[in-house]
């Protein structure tokens, strides 16, 4: 195993920014981890980096990128309503997904073609199409790495929020993600409540549902609006969906009245909140389509950032500022960003 100096993270982020890690490494498997950090102890920041999808390099990374490449998927247990499935945090999500499409599991159809690797999934608690991480998690074992020892955490060990988890804030780069079990059901219960996937089960002639069809659908649907990471460089959704106060929603309401604007979407998420839909918001400020050099705003979907091909995380993140203002110019919402900043 090497640790190597000044090493290209181009083809590890897809963004496709060109950045410099000062040290790099791979591990798969927890001792492999816990050798390297006992060769760089001096070493004071570390991160450990899985599909590279949901990052944006914004210059070099002075400390010691851990490539996680842990593989291995078993079924540990089963009951009357579940498989126990247990995952390698560096195994490919989409790949896991379409495990349990075939097989028939039910639970994660509904965030078919998400990019990034299975160790990510419960750190950004990732969601599509009316599903959540959280809604099929059971239980992830992670790498304390300052402490040098593998501990468990549960659904509310995690803490899981919108696009949240305690990896994100309390325990920020001080875990490295193994493992994760996944609860997913014999009896699967389809849900295809977002309107969208209705439209394209429709428009595929299903007559009768499957998580294969749901799956199907749901891949078609972000093929057809999001861009293929290997061709132009994005990492997906740049920000998260806002959720407002009933108050928020009338003040704005009566605004796009008085402009004539009268298809505002909104979905209502408890009695006093309500969630926006960030590209709705990005596209009204006439952001989609926008290019400036090779960093842009994709012309299929406004919440999608990407690279043209040699754009600068920086000019990247400079455009995401842009947007966040005049979003809130407009409608008085701020924007938060989905994807990690580095």
């Amino acid at each position: 195993m090497s640790v190597y100096q000044n090493y290209s993270l181009k083809k590890y982020n897809t963004f496709g920014i060109a950045t410099v890690a000062k040290y790099f490494a791979t591990f798969s498997s927890p001792g492999e981890l816990e050798e390297v950090l006992k060769s760089k102890q001096n070493i004071s920041s570390k991160m450990i980096l899985g599909g590279g999808s949901n990052i944006l390099f914004t210059k070099d990374y002075s400390g010691m990128i851990l490539k996680n490449e842990i593989k291995g998927m078993n079924i540990i247990k089963e009951d009357n309503e579940y498989f126990y499935i247990k995952v390698g945090a560096g195994i490919k999500w989409h790949s896991f997904v379409m495990y349990c499409v075939n097989n028939n599991y039910g639970g994660v159809e509904n965030l078919s073609l998400i990019p990034g690797n299975v160790g990510a999934s419960p750190m950004q608690n990732i969601g599509a199409y009316g599903v959540e991480i959280k809604d099929v998690f059971f239980e992830l074992e992670a790498f304390h790495l300052d402490e040098k020892k593998i501990q468990k955490f549960s659904a509310k060990d995690c803490e899981f929020g919108y696009r949240e988890s305690v990896f994100k804030k309390k325990y920020k780069d001080q875990f490295a993600i193994l493992n994760v079990t996944y609860r997913l059901k014999k009896d699967p219960a389809f849900n295809i409540s977002y309107g969208a996937i209705a439209d394209e089960l429709k428009k595929m002639k299903v007559e009768n549902l499957s998580i294969k069809s749901i799956s199907d659908a749901i891949i078609n649907i972000r093929t057809s609006k999001l861009p293929d990471p290997n061709i132009i460089g994005n990492a997906g959704s740049f920000f998260k969906n806002p959720i407002i106060s009933s108050r928020q929603l009338q003040e704005i309401q009566k605004r796009e009245l008085l402009t004539h604007e009268l298809n505002f979407p909104f979905y209502k998420v408890d009695e006093e909140n309500y969630k926006i839909p960030a590209g709705w918001l990005i596209e009204q400020c006439g952001w989609k389509g926008y290019r400036k050099g090779d960093a842009g705003c994709y012309d299929k979907q406004a919440l999608v950032l990407v690279n043209y091909g040699n754009a600068t995380g920086k000019e990247i993140y400079n455009l995401s500022e842009e947007i966040k203002i005049s979003v809130k110019e407009k409608f008085g919402i701020e924007l938060e960003r989905e994807v990690n900043i580095l």
